[in-house]
């Protein structure tokens, strides 16, 4: 099992649909006894947080966001911990909107200091 989220900062490596999140976009991860959750705010995204359970390297969780335009949507992902040969760590992501239509990819890593 790749290390713990606890604390760590990711951000997108590509940016997503408008009111979406991007690459200006910050997630803030915590992690205690199979539990995940984070903030995460930034560029279309005023506000939003998610928060489910990792089984070894496998994440699955509900996530909720408020954009600019003052509107709010939620939906569920499930990604996979990756560890990068520089030791940094990447989440490789599957998510679909519950809220609204669509689904999608997205890679999320700490970025590179």
């Amino acid at each position: 099992m790749a290390r713990s989220l606890d604390g760590l900062v990711l951000a997108p490596v590509a940016d997503q649909a408008a009111g979406q999140v991007g690459t200006r976009t910050r997630f803030t991860y915590h992690e205690e006894d199979g539990a995940v959750w984070a903030e995460y705010a930034g560029g279309d995204v005023v506000r939003g947080r998610l928060v489910g359970t990792r089984s070894g390297d496998r994440l699955d969780f509900r996530y909720v966001q408020l954009v600019q335009d003052g509107t709010t949507s939620s939906g569920h992902c499930v990604s996979t911990v990756v560890e990068l040969p520089d030791g940094r760590v990447r989440l490789e992501e599957t998510w679909e909107w519950e809220s609204r239509p669509g689904s999608g990819t997205s890679v999320v890593e700490q970025p590179a200091e």
